[in-house]
C-alpha cells in the first residue's frame, strides 16, 4: 500500500475524531475513488498512482469551482473552494512564477527545442520531469510564449 493512501487514511481518522464533518466528507470522496480504482483495476495502487488521481480531483473541483462562480453560486463554490484546499494539503507544493520560469526554460534547453514544432518533445519533457509540481494549463502557455519568442 502507498504511504500516501495510509496518510490520507490517517487523516480520515483524525477528521473522524475531531468530529470536522466537512473534512471528513471530502476525505472519504478522495478515499472512495481511490478505492474504485482500485477494485476496477484489481491492484494496488501506488504513491504515483495516488498523486495522479489526487491531481485529477484538484482540476476537476477547480473547473467546478469556476463554473459555480460565474454562475453566481457562491454558496456551492465555498464548498468546491473548501474541497480544493483539503485535496491541495497532500499534494506537493506547485511551481509558481520564477521557479516555473527557471524550470520550463531548463527543458527548452535540454530538449533542444528550435521552435513551435518541438512543443510535443517539450511537454513530454514537462509531464515527466514536473509530474504532481506542475500546473500544466500555466505551464503550457509558459512554453508556448517561450518557443513563440526563439
Amino acid at each position: 500500500m502507498s504511504a500516501l493512501k495510509d496518510t490520507l487514511n490517517q487523516a480520515t481518522k483524525e477528521a473522524m475524531k475531531a468530529r470536522d464533518k466537512d473534512r471528513v466528507g471530502t476525505l472519504r470522496m478522495v478515499n472512495a475513488e481511490l478505492k474504485r480504482i482500485e477494485v476496477d483495476e484489481r491492484r494496488d495502487l501506488t504513491d504515483e498512482d495516488v498523486f495522479t488521481v489526487l491531481n485529477k480531483m484538484l482540476k476537476q473541483r477547480k473547473d467546478a469551482w469556476q463554473q459555480f462562480t460565474d454562475a453566481s453560486r457562491e454558496d456551492l463554490a465555498a464548498i468546491e473552494a473548501y474541497e480544493i484546499s483539503v485535496i491541495e494539503g497532500f499534494l506537493p507544493a506547485q511551481m509558481e512564477g520564477d521557479e516555473l520560469d527557471d524550470f520550463v526554460s531548463g527543458l527548452l534547453a535540454k530538449s533542444g527545442a528550435q521552435g513551435m514544432q518541438d512543443m510535443g518533445k517539450v511537454m513530454g519533457l514537462l509531464k515527466s520531469e514536473g509530474k504532481g509540481r506542475v500546473d500544466m494549463g500555466k505551464a503550457s502557455a509558459l512554453v508556448k510564449a517561450q518557443l513563440d519568442k526563439l
